[in-house]
């Protein structure tokens, strides 16, 4: 791709390194963008700009928030007894796009899988484990993708876990093995939630069909 202006180049280049942006739709971004008045086009930039600078994580659940405790754990109106464990800020939006829960969240930051070099020391384990720890927690929902590293870092929380009196339960199989939270439609998701299942019953039904068409 010939480009008469580096300025444009270089805009380009810097779109086609977002995720699902190809060289092609950047241009058509970037062209769009000088169509558009100055204004327009600062008032991106500075959104863009704010939110790398500003954006903080919660203190507690380590969702992003723009305070130092996010709009979720620090509405009085929310379950603060319930915790659902997430894997990322996506699975955040997902859940609360269904509007069937009323409970509070921890974000781990990821699942555990040694092949990609992520451990239980890279996630936010030990902190879920000392806001069980309060007693304030009734129960724990395990709403992560059910993958084998989704699996493994169930297995793992769970007996980081055991030792608390805390329910802990997970969401109902309505998610495919091997399929991403973040896309489930919203309805699935919701039964999923609805009909979460005791951690036991999923942990016994994992060990006696591991195949993933299940």
């Amino acid at each position: 791709m010939i480009f008469s202006s580096r300025l444009i180049e270089e805009a380009v280049e810097a779109f086609s390194r977002l995720p699902g942006i190809g060289r092609k739709t950047a241009l058509r971004l970037v062209l769009h963008l000088l169509k558009e008045a100055p204004e327009e086009t600062h008032r991106l930039a500075d959104a863009i700009r704010r939110m790398r600078d500003e954006i903080r994580f919660c203190r507690i659940c380590y969702n992003v928030s723009d305070a130092e405790v996010c709009s979720i754990c620090g509405n009085p109106a929310r379950r603060h007894d319930i915790i659902c464990v997430v894997e990322n800020i996506r699975d955040v939006m997902a859940i609360e796009n269904t509007q069937q829960y009323a409970g509070v969240y921890h974000v781990l930051g990821g699942v555990i899988s040694p092949l990609a070099g992520v451990g239980p020391e890279d996630l936010t384990i030990e902190p879920l484990v000392q806001r069980v720890a309060t007693g304030q927690v009734q129960e724990v929902i395990m709403a992560i993708s059910p993958t084998v590293e989704g699996d493994t870092t169930i297995f793992y929380i769970s007996g980081k876990l055991k030792a608390y009196p805390v329910k802990l339960t997970t969401i109902a199989r309505g998610i495919a093995f091997g399929g991403e939270l973040e896309y489930a439609d919203e309805m699935t998701l919701a039964r999923s939630l609805t009909n979460r299942l005791p951690l036991e019953k999923y942990m016994l039904s994992s060990q006696a069909d591991p195949s993933p068409d299940t």
